[in-house]
């Protein structure tokens, strides 16, 4: 088949690579006209791992453009913003695609959208904007919903192996649509209506947010009590129905942090998950007022941010909670300097280990990247002013930082080491 996949980003461009190097012909739009020039000259736009294998053997099959064209399928992978304002779902991408698609729409094609969505979006919104092309969707041409899962840093393995949801408009709609993915996914495919694929990939990741909530919840309260709730957690998960997740600095990404918003942006409920956006959302407050505490005897203090990722082990920092601590500390004075080896883009300058540490009075650890364990504190606290630690995420091994004349401090742990 000869598939358009519109949107060449974190999503889309992997899944155009897996499409063309199962011998289908792919067609990769995107209106950035620099990740275009950059594809056809066989260079990524990004790195993530796999990515450039699958790369080199989709060559052949695959070619880059900014300009849509007639296609057998036509698959949209663009961003789904959150409006921070209404706390509701910024479609324009998603209506530009559908836009684009109509006008080179022909009978029996398949339109299939990935993008993350609220409940209904694919009937009241994509579905008008396609049939301005005078062809009846489930009938002339075909409609599906099929959320992507995957996650950086093991997005290849994942669109291969994890179960894939479709919806289809009708069930001849999502049985062609199975049959394509069929061609790389390895995981099983389920069917189902397209508002139930929709929801289905928000409350995924709405229980996930909710659940970090509760540890987030539950770290401040073993903090009261003298508890380590990275202990109590380990303890509480040995039971066969129990799978609390980690606590941390806040939660980013473009799914778990938004998705939510998503799902109850039409409806008067969803008290519990607006709470968990809230609780998650403040949790770079709560570090704050911790650090605070730790730096109370230190006049103009310099606190140093590692990792401003959004998750470990990934170069992605949209919607990272390091982006509100960091303007929070700034809002009281403190001098903030940002070491991340992954992350090359950010609003604040991301510097060198020994120019982040420089004279600084506080480390405080946001991302959970592996490296940081291997870090050298001997070497990190000859170039500190005073040596104090924040560990909000547990990564650091804190009797090697201990020794090395350290006093640190974990999140969810309220004894000093």
């Amino acid at each position: 088949m000869k598939i358009s996949v519109l949107g060449l980003g974190y999503i889309g461009l992997p899944t155009a690579l897996l499409f063309a190097s199962a011998g289908h012909e792919v067609i990769g739009v995107d209106v950035d006209t620099r990740k275009v020039e950059l594809l056809n000259k066989g260079k990524l736009p990004f790195q993530e791992p796999g990515l450039e294998g699958f790369f080199e053997k989709a060559m052949p099959n695959f070619k880059a453009t900014t300009q849509v064209e007639e296609s057998d399928v036509f698959l949209i992978a663009v961003p789904t913003p959150l409006d921070e304002y209404t706390k509701a779902a910024d479609l324009r991408y998603a209506q530009s695609a559908a836009e684009m698609i109509y006008l080179h729409l022909r009978k029996d094609n398949l339109v299939i959208l990935e993008s993350t969505v609220p409940p209904k979006t694919t009937e009241r919104i994509l579905i008008p904007i396609l049939e301005k092309s005078r062809l009846k969707a489930g009938r002339d041409f075909y409609v599906v919903h099929c959320p992507e899962r995957a996650i950086p840093g093991k997005t290849i393995y994942e669109m291969v192996h994890n179960d894939r949801i479709i919806g289809g408009i009708t069930k001849e709609s999502a049985e062609l649509a199975k049959k394509l993915y069929s061609s790389f996914v390895k995981g099983n495919i389920y069917i189902t209506d397209l508002t139930t694929a929709e929801f289905v990939k928000l409350i995924e990741n709405t229980y996930r947010d909710v659940n970090i909530a509760l540890v987030n919840e539950l770290a401040q309260i073993a903090e009261e009590y003298g508890i380590n709730i990275w202990n109590a957690i380990e303890l509480a998960n040995k039971h066969p129905r129990v799978n609390l997740h980690k606590p941390g600095p806040g939660v980013g990404g473009h799914c778990i942090a938004i998705d939510p918003w998503f799902v109850i942006q039409s409806s008067s409920n969803g008290k519990i998950i607006a709470l968990a956006r809230h609780v998650n959302d403040t949790m770079p407050n709560y570090i704050l007022r911790k650090v605070r505490e730790m730096l109370k005897d230190i006049k103009y203090p310099t606190i140093t941010v590692l990792g401003v990722a959004y998750k470990g082990n990934v170069d992605d920092a949209r919607e990272t909670p390091a982006l509100r601590f960091i303007k929070l500390a700034e809002n009281e004075g403190f001098r903030v300097k940002v070491y991340d080896p992954f992350v090359k883009e950010f609003e604040y300058p991301i510097l060198s280990l020994e120019e982040a540490v420089k004279d600084s009075d506080c480390i405080v650890v946001i991302t959970d990247h592996e490296v940081f364990k291997f870090l050298d504190p001997e070497k990190i606290g000859q170039l500190m002013r005073h040596k104090l630690v924040f560990d909000g995420r547990n990564i650091l091994d804190h009797k090697k930082w201990a020794e090395a004349g350290f006093n640190i401090k974990v999140l969810g742990n309220s004894k000093e080491r």
